[in-house]
């Protein structure tokens, strides 16, 4: 009767164990960064948007220039003119102001824009990368690396770069 109850406890062990082994979720890392960062689209994308803000650093550096011409010459000739002129030269100024201040804000907007409309479709790709090959080896979870504080598990980021292709 007692090697009955020790078989039935070391059989409800052994169960309960495997049991304990088939309920742990696999898991895997991955850093998007890193993929992200070497991505060569995402070279390029970058290498274009720097284009697009080198035009617009150099068109609002241009503005500028013209800005501080032209308030430099009317300073000069203030008191060589009318009230209603300098009057009118101080609007002009306050509309240049308006312009740039104005030129500045949309360009901003508007590599904000670039960017996100060119990094979407791309981290797009990596997740569905990143879901394949974790779907492929059978994890249950795939943890960003960036924000891993112990990474101990299988680093998957090499096999998600292999399957797109780089």
């Amino acid at each position: 009767m007692k090697q009955i109850k020790t078989l039935l406890i070391a059989a409800l062990f052994v169960f309960g164990a495997n049991q304990t082994i088939n309920a742990q979720a696999k898991v895997a890392h991955v850093d998007v960064s890193e993929i992200m960062a070497k991505m060569p689209a995402m070279l390029d994308a970058q290498s274009q948007l720097e284009k697009l803000s080198t035009t617009y650093d150099a068109d609002y550096k241009k503005m500028i220039e013209e800005y501080q011409a032209k308030l430099k010459k009317y300073e000069a000739e203030s008191a060589t003119v009318t009230d209603a002129v300098n009057g009118e030269r101080g609007k002009e100024v306050q509309d240049m102001q308006k312009r740039i201040t104005d030129f500045r804000d949309n360009a901003q907007k508007e590599l904000q824009q670039k960017e996100s409309d060119i990094v979407k479709p791309l981290m797009e790709k990596v997740r569905a990368s990143i879901q394949k090959v974790g779907k492929a080896k059978g994890f249950q979870y795939i943890l960003d690396g960036t924000s891993l504080l112990l990474a101990d598990g299988p680093n998957i980021t090499a096999d998600v770069k292999k399957d797109l292709g780089f």
